[in-house]
C-alpha cells in the first residue's frame, strides 16, 4: 500500500501552447516559478498537443533537445496528457476536444508519438504514462462497430508500447479518462467495456501486453459527478484487474438544495462560458440522476423541474483542488481525500497530477496563476502526508 513518490505534478494543459517554443515558454514562466515557491521537488505534466509532436519528431535530436530543455529547468517530467490533440485554448473547444476518437489512425499515432517523446525524456527507472480520451463522446454518431475498431486500435498500441519497452527500456502506459457524457464516463462503463478488450486481447494471445500497457486515469471529479462512490470505484477497477495508470488530482462544482438557492444559481450562471463543456448532474432524493450535457446561465437561472427539486447539484468544471468552496459554491473536494485513501490500498503506486485547466476562465476570486497553482500543489502535498501519516499509524496501532 502506497501513493506515488515522485515528485508531484501538475498539467501544462493550464498553458496554451502550440508550438515547442510556446512549451518551453510556459515552463519558464510558470512551472519553474512555482517550483521555487511550492519548495520541493516538481515534476512537469506535460501536455503536447499534435502539432507540438509534430514539430519535436520532425527533427532527428528533438527528443533529446526537449529533455536538455527540462533538464535546465531542473524538472523531469513522467506523465503526459495526450487527450486535448489539437487547440485546447481556442475560443470554443466543447465536444470538439474528443476528436479524433479511438477509432481513427490518427489518434493512434498521435498517442503513440507521445509515447516515443515520453520514452525518451522519461528518468532513469521511472515508468510512463499518457492520459487519452474515454473512446469517443456519446453524442456523436457512430459507426455499428465503433467499439470492435478502437479495441483493435488499443491493441496495437499496446503491441506498440511492448515494442517501444523492448528498444528503449522505459515502460509507457496508456490512461483512457472516463468522463460525463463520453462512451466510457461510469465505472460500470468502463469494466463492461475492458472486460470486452481482455477477451479479445485473450483471443489474440496478447492479454499479458493489453494488461500491462492499456489501463485508466481515474479523474476524481469525473466520477464524484457521476454521484459514484469513489473510493468503491477504485476498489472495483482493481477487483477487475483493470490498472489505474494515473490519478487526476481535480474538484468540480457542488450545489446543494439548487431549488432554494437562487442566489447561489445566479453565482453559478457567472461560470458559463464558451470554451470548455460543463456537464451538469443532479441527484434527487430518491438517488435518481438527471442529466445535462453543458451547463447555459438560462438553465442555471431557472431549471426545470425534475432538476430544481433535487438535493444536489455536481457540474463539470474544474476548480482549485485547495478549495473547499469557491466563493459561496461547494466544491467536492470531499470526494478527493475518500479517493486517494482507496488509492492508498492499491497494491501500486498510479502517477498523480493535479489537473486545474480553468483558471483563466474561472469568474471567481482570480489569483495569480502562480500563486493558484502553488497553492493547489502545497494543499494536495498535505493531504497526500496526511493520508501517509494516518496509515502508518494504523500500522503502528
Amino acid at each position: 500500500m502506497s501513493l506515488s513518490t515522485l515528485p508531484l505534478c501538475y498539467c501544462t494543459n493550464v498553458h496554451a501552447a502550440q508550438t515547442v517554443p510556446e512549451v518551453l515558454a510556459g515552463l519558464t514562466q510558470y512551472t519553474v516559478p512555482v517550483k521555487a515557491k511550492y519548495g520541493s521537488e516538481l515534476a512537469a505534466g506535460l501536455w503536447l498537443a499534435k502539432s507540438v509532436t509534430d514539430e519535436i519528431l520532425s527533427e532527428p535530436d528533438g527528443v533529446t533537445k526537449l529533455a536538455q530543455e527540462l533538464a535546465a529547468r531542473d524538472l523531469t517530467c513522467h506523465t503526459l496528457n495526450a487527450f486535448p490533440y489539437g487547440n485546447f485554448h481556442s475560443d470554443r473547444v466543447k465536444e470538439q476536444v474528443y476528436l479524433p476518437d479511438w477509432s481513427t489512425d490518427e489518434r493512434l499515432n498521435y498517442t503513440f508519438d507521445c509515447a516515443r517523446i515520453l520514452a525518451g525524456i522519461l528518468p532513469e527507472g521511472r515508468e510512463g504514462s499518457i492520459s487519452t480520451v474515454p473512446l469517443g463522446f456519446k453524442q456523436f454518431d457512430y459507426a455499428d462497430n465503433f467499439e470492435q475498431v478502437a479495441i483493435g486500435k488499443l491493441i496495437e498500441l499496446a503491441q506498440k508500447l511492448d515494442d517501444l519497452h523492448d528498444e528503449t527500456g522505459n515502460v509507457v502506459r496508456l490512461a483512457i479518462e472516463p468522463e460525463p457524457f463520453c462512451l466510457l464516463e461510469t465505472t460500470d462503463e468502463t469494466i463492461a467495456f475492458f472486460e470486452k478488450l481482455f477477451a479479445i486481447a485473450t483471443e489474440q494471445n496478447l492479454l499479458d501486453e493489453v494488461k500491462r500497457h492499456i489501463g485508466v486515469c481515474y479523474d476524481v471529479c469525473h466520477q464524484s459527478i457521476e454521484f459514484e462512490n469513489v473510493g468503491a470505484s477504485i476498489k472495483r477497477l482493481e477487483d477487475q484487474e483493470i490498472r489505474i495508470n494515473k490519478v487526476h488530482i481535480t474538484c468540480a462544482i457542488e450545489i446543494k438544495n439548487p431549488g432554494t438557492a437562487a442566489e447561489l444559481r445566479e453565482v453559478l450562471s457567472r461560470y458559463v462560458e464558451p470554451r470548455y463543456l460543463h456537464q451538469t448532474m443532479a441527484r434527487n432524493a430518491a438517488g435518481e440522476i438527471r442529466r445535462l450535457v453543458d451547463l447555459t446561465k438560462e438553465f442555471a437561472m431557472s431549471p426545470p423541474a425534475d432538476f430544481a427539486e433535487a438535493d444536489v447539484w455536481r457540474v463539470h468544471y474544474h476548480v482549485p483542488v485547495n478549495a473547499e468552496q469557491v466563493g459561496p459554491l461547494g466544491t467536492t473536494r470531499h470526494d478527493l481525500k475518500k479517493a486517494l485513501d482507496a488509492v492508498h490500498q492499491l497494491t501500486y503506486a498510479p502517477h498523480l497530477e493535479v489537473e486545474t485547466y480553468t483558471w483563466d476562465v474561472l469568474p471567481e476570486n482570480k489569483v495569480d496563476l502562480v500563486e493558484g497553482l502553488t497553492q493547489e500543489l502545497v494543499a494536495t502535498r498535505k493531504l497526500l502526508g496526511s493520508i501517509r501519516l494516518a496509515q502508518t499509524n494504523m500500522i503502528i496501532s
